[in-house]
């Protein structure tokens, strides 16, 4: 009988997982809080059709998804700022997860979180089309070298993935403060015919959105003399959007 192969792991994540250790708080706060909003792999096909209420107990009205959160300084100013909507946080690395995790038990309810620990393609991937109000992708790994450029999170594929699952007039909210960075994620985005650059003058794209929740990293990068980059863009009403793939 032939010998049967193990079937490979996809890798979907780039890069190690986990950084220094775990002070107790945060393993604690990963341990507990995690398998109760964690969204299970079981629940997302990667095919589309998945509601966005299959996740939550509780209506859900509006949605926020944020792409590799950090420590998740920005997630938790969203959740505090927006207690009405309902956020879906990915981060891959596990210190990022765990600093959120912690911050996150101190808020008064949590009905209105998920998050995963993996790949943020497995959320969008899943979900039916006009799901989301809203996508952050702040400060995302810049991937420098070109033989890595396809792991980058804005590029055609996913920028096509992100218009679909977005509801008609929902933003797609990029910032990084690497200049070749932020062309590439403008240049990207404009070419899909699907969504609008609201920016009308350079000031709107270097200056800080009004009511912009600010992390440790932006600061830390403004003092080391570092230009922040926003870029904010409008999905196109479904019946003005000419959708031509390729």
């Amino acid at each position: 009988m032939a010998k049967t192969e193990p079937l490979k792991r996809i890798q979907r994540v780039y890069g190690r997982r986990q950084g220094k250790p775990l002070t107790l708080a945060r393993a604690s706060a990963l341990e507990t809080l995690l398998p109760i909003l964690e969204i299970p792999l079981s629940a997302l096909p990667e095919d589309g059709t998945r509601d966005i209420q299959d996740w939550f107990q509780t209506p859900v009205t509006r949605a926020i998804l944020e792409i590799g959160f950090g420590n998740g300084e920005h997630l938790i100013g969203i959740i505090e700022s927006q207690p009405e909507a309902h956020v879906i946080g990915v981060e891959p690395f596990t210190n990022g997860m765990a600093a959120f995790l912690k911050s996150a038990q101190s808020l008064p309810t949590r009905d209105h979180i998920r998050v995963l620990m993996d790949d943020a393609m497995l959320v969008v991937r899943s979900l039916k089309p006009n799901s989301l109000d809203s996508i952050y992708i702040l400060n995302p790994d810049p991937w420098p070298k070109k033989r890595h450029f396809k792991r980058r999170i804005v590029r055609p594929e996913t920028v096509e993935e992100y218009h679909r699952v977005l509801k008609p007039g929902g933003q797609l909210i990029c910032a990084t403060d690497v200049d070749e960075l932020a062309e590439w994620m403008c240049t990207q985005i404009i070419r899909y015919p699907g969504f609008d650059w609201t920016a009308g003058c350079a000031d709107d794209w270097r200056k800080m959105p009004e009511n912009w929740i600010r992390t440790r990293y932006e600061i830390k990068g403004e003092k080391a003399g570092r230009q922040q980059t926003y870029l904010i863009f409008k999905k196109k009403d479904l019946g003005s959007a000419n959708i031509k793939k390729g």
